[in-house]
């Protein structure tokens, strides 16, 4: 289940030991997030002990999202050990979400 972060949590969310941590910039007002919620959630249930899903809506921490460079919306950050390993902006497909997700995953091995 995703964890909702602000701007003085996120640090200790994404910091997470062992675990892809997918971060979600957001906006309520924002068609395409809405439609990447349940892909992204969907992502999350299918493997639950390796990978976390930290939601961040930046209308109300645009501070967080400044310090992360995040310009637009949706825009994916993925973790891995507190350090950024990729980014997706804007509406991504599964495939896309898959492949980078596969692509970190072998970065690590």
């Amino acid at each position: 289940m995703a964890v909702r972060a602000n701007t003085q949590t996120i640090k200790a969310e994404i910091s997470e030991k062992d675990k892809l941590v997918i971060a979600d910039f957001y906006s309520d007002s924002c068609i395409p997030c809405k439609r990447m919620s349940p892909l992204l959630a969907e992502t999350e249930e299918s493997d639950p002990e390796n990978i976390k899903l930290v939601k961040l809506n930046i209308n109300f921490d645009a501070e967080a999202a400044a310090e992360y460079g995040v310009t637009s919306v949706p825009t994916l950050i993925f973790f891995r050990n507190g350090e950024e390993k990729a980014r997706l902006t804007g509406a991504v497909k599964k495939a896309q979400l898959a492949e980078t997700i596969n692509k970190i995953e072998q970065e690590n091995v």
